[in-house]
């Protein structure tokens, strides 16, 4: 969960508590700020201890914060475009102690362009729309995170080469983007695992959690949902609460 969050001196920047005060977080104060989706992404991320984690377009470090306190003894890449983000995610993993790397580079240059071996998990948040004609971000500090330049394919190629054979690959994104998902990574990964997370018990599903195994062949399995809210006037359901605060984690 955060906390009211406390300025900079320079006003430009905010620190957050998330997963009940156990990771600090420094975030812009305005345009793309880290929220529910990267808490659901840490919590699916499924990480064991020594295990090598890469995540594409990392922004301030949230995901990787969270994964670091959520399973110490992983060792954590993130690859950000944005020099101001990335600086920010440095910050982060210096303040929680994590065992993080944070590089300068574009997903769309692709994972080769990196110079890496492959990991054993990667994961990724990518922006939800490619068609800038059918969106318009409500700020220009939250188009990159809202607009992939180069498309879903050019997010999952890069997901694609960044894990070995056998590794793991995790993405949030919207319900509506499932079938693309499934294409897309379905080029050499398979044994998928989908979780849907509605807002709503009974409203369809606005997100979904999607685990691919590069080179699996198992059927695809569709999990239990995750409900975020309730109609009794809780601002989360007891069973997202958990995931919030660390409690409880969305294995695959």
């Amino acid at each position: 969960m955060t906390v009211a969050p406390s300025p900079a001196p320079d006003g430009e920047i905010v620190e957050n508590a998330l997963l009940a005060g156990r990771v600090r977080l420094r975030q812009p104060a305005t345009g793309y700020r880290a929220g529910m989706d990267a808490a659901l992404l840490a919590a699916a991320a499924g990480a064991k201890p020594g295990e090598q984690i890469i995540e594409a377009g990392c922004g301030a470090g949230a995901v990787l914060m969270q994964m670091a306190a959520r399973t110490p003894g992983v060792t954590l890449t993130g690859v950000e475009r944005d020099p101001a983000m990335a600086a920010l995610a440095r910050q982060n993993a210096g303040l929680n102690g994590a065992a993080a790397t944070i590089l300068d580079g574009d997903v769309a240059a692709g994972f080769r362009s990196l110079g890496l071996a492959p990991f054993d998990r990667a994961v990724s948040n990518p922006p939800f729309f490619d068609d800038p004609g059918a969106l318009r971000a409500p700020s220009p500090g939250k188009r990159g995170a809202w607009m992939a330049d180069d498309g879903l394919a050019a997010w999952t190629r890069f997901l694609l080469k960044a894990v070995r054979e056998g590794g793991r690959i995790v993405v949030i994104h919207r319900a509506d983007r499932l079938a693309d998902l499934l294409a897309l990574l379905g080029e050499t990964a398979g044994s998928f695992s989908v979780r849907p997370v509605h807002p709503f018990a009974d409203e369809p599903a606005k997100r979904v959690l999607v685990q691919a195994i590069k080179t699996g062949r198992a059927p695809l399995r569709l999990l239990p949902p995750l409900v975020l809210h309730d109609r009794s006037g809780g601002k989360h359901t007891a069973e997202a609460e958990a995931v919030l605060r660390g409690e409880a984690a969305l294995p695959f």
